[in-house]
């Protein structure tokens, strides 16, 4: 029985989904490497340890920059890295493996992610766009003649698309995702506050009290940066509202797109969509009150899938059955 695997290659997180075994490896898409030697010397969450805290020799780096392969070699070092951890050491054959990517990139770029898989390890390699592998996982049947909409919400990219009948009818792409709302933080800590925080506190702070739609009560947080001018540690106080307020920006861009895309909806799937209503999926579904912010624009009920984080790798896992069933 060959071994199969389905890679989710986030910008954040990279995750492998094993047939029979479900998710078996979440990591950070982090490499730290001496730019001395050229040394890979931590790979995943060892190495997410030591983002802006490295001597300058030892670099901390995202080899993939909004879901697509922004450095080939260590992007293929890392590959083979958690697929090996994946399989454990005990395989003997080449794996499967699906890998998903947004669905905006060129063949060229899923080009370089083929062949990275295959400098990887390998047997046989499917590329598979993020909106469909996200409805899979998100357990849509895809392979009916309606319409289904996916918004899928990572780190480095919103897909969105209307998929019918095992494709997509009609896709966007647009470069704002979970890691605009931690710039939006950082910028805004910036401006408002004098202070100045990295993107680890800026992440904390949108999981803790970040909301992209007016809450009932406000939450509060104290954080600790350094200080604009005087370069000395400052704490403040932020609120919810605040980060509201700086995430406003990015929000605004995801409903727009997700506007654009129902307007070149066919009315029949349109229909459908209006029906059954909009899916989140992806780490970035998690933020609070964007469910609130889609629904409140496009006037279509909106809901976040059951583990949204993980809905694209499982989805690519099973994306070979799924196909299989509609007599490709």
């Amino acid at each position: 029985m060959a071994l199969e695997m389905g890679i989710d290659l986030g910008t954040s997180y990279i995750l492998v989904y094993a047939k029979g075994k479900g998710i078996v490896l979440k990591e950070p898409s982090v490499v730290a490497y001496d730019k001395d030697t050229d040394k890979v010397r931590a790979i995943g969450e060892e190495a997410r340890q030591m983002i802006g805290r490295t001597p300058g020799n030892i670099v901390a780096v995202r080899p993939l920059r909004q879901g697509v392969i922004s450095d080939y070699t260590i992007t293929e070092k890392m590959l083979k890295h958690f697929i090996q951890k994946a399989m454990g050491k005990k395989a003997f054959r080449k794996p499967r493996i699906s890998v998903c990517v947004p669905s905006g990139v060129t063949e060229v770029e899923k080009r370089a992610v083929k062949e990275a898989t295959y400098q990887a390890g390998a047997r046989e390699v499917a590329i598979i766009e993020e909106p469909v592998a996200a409805a899979i996982g998100a357990g849509i049947d895809i392979t009916k003649p309606c319409g289904n909409m996916i918004v899928d919400i990572g780190g480095g990219t919103t897909d969105i698309a209307v998929i019918s009948l095992g494709g997509t009818v009609v896709s966007d792409s647009i470069k704002v995702a979970g890691d605009d709302f931690d710039e939006a933080i950082v910028r805004y800590c910036r401006r408002h506050h004098n202070l100045f925080i990295g993107e680890r506190t800026a992440e904390d702070i949108k999981i803790r009290i970040g909301t992209a739609y007016k809450r009932a009560g406000v939450e509060t947080m104290e954080v600790t940066g350094r200080n604009v001018i005087t370069g000395l540690p400052k704490k403040v106080t932020l609120s919810s509202e605040e980060i509201r307020e700086a995430f406003k920006d990015a929000t605004t861009k995801i409903v727009e797109a997700v506007h654009g895309v129902l307007e070149k909806t066919p009315p029949e799937l349109a229909a459908d969509v209006a029906e059954r209503g909009i899916i989140l999926t992806g780490g970035g579904a998690l933020l609070n009150g964007l469910e609130e912010v889609i629904e409140e624009r496009t006037g279509i009920s909106t809901a976040t899938a059951e583990n949204p984080a993980i809905a694209v790798a499982v989805g690519t896992g099973r994306y070979a059955e799924t196909i299989a069933k509609l007599g490709q």
